[in-house]
């Protein structure tokens, strides 16, 4: 039985670690929240009191929410690489910003460890399903030694180029998928305010040109105001920015996503900012 580590158990890392089990891996887990690991311990996982202990799994998944909490969770005092580990495959299933990742990349292998950047879509339910689409950055050998635990999880998985690349392309994939709540919110809004049957709705845009694999997800989820969390608005507003900031440097222009990442900004202000996407629902009910 093939052992996997998971560092951070949020939304995603949970069902992560889930999907490890129901596929029979061993999973070692840790997070800074005991009541999260005594969860998965209850359902066999193994815990790790520090990042550095679950470093004995060989290959680590990092579910984490910003480049600070991954720099620390992996180089600092008790992080995963302490002691050098050598041959650890590290899998940063985080979302965060093609620059950090090339450096802690190449700060992983200094140490003798080797990293793959493999931020996912899919949300939650991807990950317990095995559907996820994962976007993967680094080495072919890296990538190579990750392959197998990355099938397990995903249904697509697509390697991009060296480190960094998934990050990228993840960013590309946050820019779509925000646009396309901001305006599921505005449709969902119109529809609440007619009084339609958003099944209904739904029913007549599949198999037209609005149709998609967004719109069958979340449309309903959105109209219905259903905030069961499949993923965390603060976390698309670090992304958006995120894709700004990129867009800045290459000098390209992002007016559609500044106007949705302040729209998130907004809700992540009102209280927010751990609720599902959905709950850019808000907007319209505190405003109409």
């Amino acid at each position: 039985m093939t052992e996997v580590g998971v560092v951070g158990l949020g939304v995603m890392g949970s069902a992560i670690a889930r999907r490890l089990f129901a596929t029979g891996h061993a999973v070692r887990v840790h997070d800074i929240r005991p009541e999260a690991v005594d969860e998965l311990v209850g359902e066999g996982a193994t815990a790790a009191g520090t990042a550095a202990e679950v470093a004995a799994a060989g290959l680590v998944i990092l579910s984490l929410n910003s480049p600070q909490i991954v720099e620390n969770a992996v180089f600092g005092p008790r992080g995963l690489l302490t002691g050098r580990p050598h041959g650890v495959v590290v899998i940063d299933m985080s979302s965060i910003d093609p620059g950090r990742t090339r450096e802690y990349a190449a700060r992983a292998r200094q140490l003798g460890a080797r990293w793959v950047d493999a931020p996912l879509s899919g949300g939650a339910p991807g990950a317990l399903n095995g559907t996820l689409t994962l976007m993967v950055g680094g080495d072919a050998h890296e990538v190579e030694a990750a392959t197998p635990v990355l099938r397990a999880l995903a249904a697509t998985v697509t390697h991009l180029g060296p480190s960094g690349s998934g990050q990228l392309v993840k960013l590309v994939n946050q820019v779509l998928v925000g646009c396309t709540f901001a305006a599921l919110a505005e449709s969902a809004a119109l529809v609440r305010a007619a009084g339609l049957q958003p099944e209904d709705v739904l029913g007549a845009l599949i198999g037209g040109r609005a149709d998609s694999a967004v719109l069958r997800e979340f449309f309903t989820k959105f109209a219905e105001l259903d905030l069961t969390p499949t993923g965390r608005l603060r976390n698309m507003v670090k992304d958006l920015e995120s894709a700004r900031d990129y867009a800045r440097s290459a000098d390209i222009p992002l007016p559609i996503t500044s106007a949705v990442s302040e729209l998130h900004r907004w809700a992540v202000a009102a209280g927010h900012g751990d609720a599902d996407n959905a709950a850019l629902m808000h907007y319209y009910r505190e405003t109409a």
